[in-house]
């Protein structure tokens, strides 16, 4: 029996920011979703406005759906908790990889070295990518909370946007000059 497609269909049992008091929550299926639309749209913006090679924008898209697919089997660790030392992040990156490697166990032989790079997330061109993409993500939450009125994120909101800041990536930094703003704007104002 195959199960791994039926514990990506549990990712939407587990969500995110278990550590902040949200307004809406949000769970991993949703998250990797966006974070596909949104490095689908980072690749776009390298190849085709910045004229950049890159990786191909429908890589990026399919690596960023299944970038937290170890978190069917370890569940979603908060970054306060994984990121706390150099110790804790790396068992943190063992677990993951154990926990991919159990996914791709699951999968018929034929099929594991097609997602090997998508669930080990070994694709050095695609990473960058999708780790911007991930962090966007993450600073959109952040005013999507802000909107409604929650005070939790302000801290969370100004960290991720310094790491944002700090990217050298400059598709990157076209969708937070050309982009990002518009997700401040209420369903009216769009």
């Amino acid at each position: 029996m195959n199960e791994v497609y039926a514990l990506l269909g549990r990712m939407r049992y587990i969500t995110r920011w278990g550590l902040m008091r949200n307004s809406f929550s949000e769970n991993i299926q949703e998250h990797s979703h966006q974070v596909a639309v949104l490095a689908h749209a980072l690749a776009l913006i390298r190849r085709d406005i910045l004229k950049l090679k890159g990786p191909d924008p429908d890589r990026c898209a399919v690596a960023a759906l299944f970038h937290d697919a170890t978190e069917t089997l370890t569940g979603d660790l908060p970054t306060p908790i994984k990121y706390y030392n150099s110790d804790i992040k790396h068992a943190y990156k063992q677990v993951e990889h154990i926990a991919g490697n159990r996914l791709l166990s699951m999968l018929p032989p034929q099929l594991r070295q097609s997602y090997e790079p998508l669930i080990l997330e070994s694709d050095e061109d695609v990473n960058p990518i999708v780790k911007a993409a991930d962090k966007l993500s993450a600073y959109i939450k952040c005013i999507d909370e802000q909107k409604a009125g929650n005070t939790e994120f302000d801290s969370a909101s100004q960290t991720v946007l310094e790491a944002l800041e700090a990217s050298d990536l400059p598709e990157l930094r076209w969708f937070m000059d050309n982009c990002l703003d518009a997700f401040r704007l209420n369903l009216d104002q769009l």
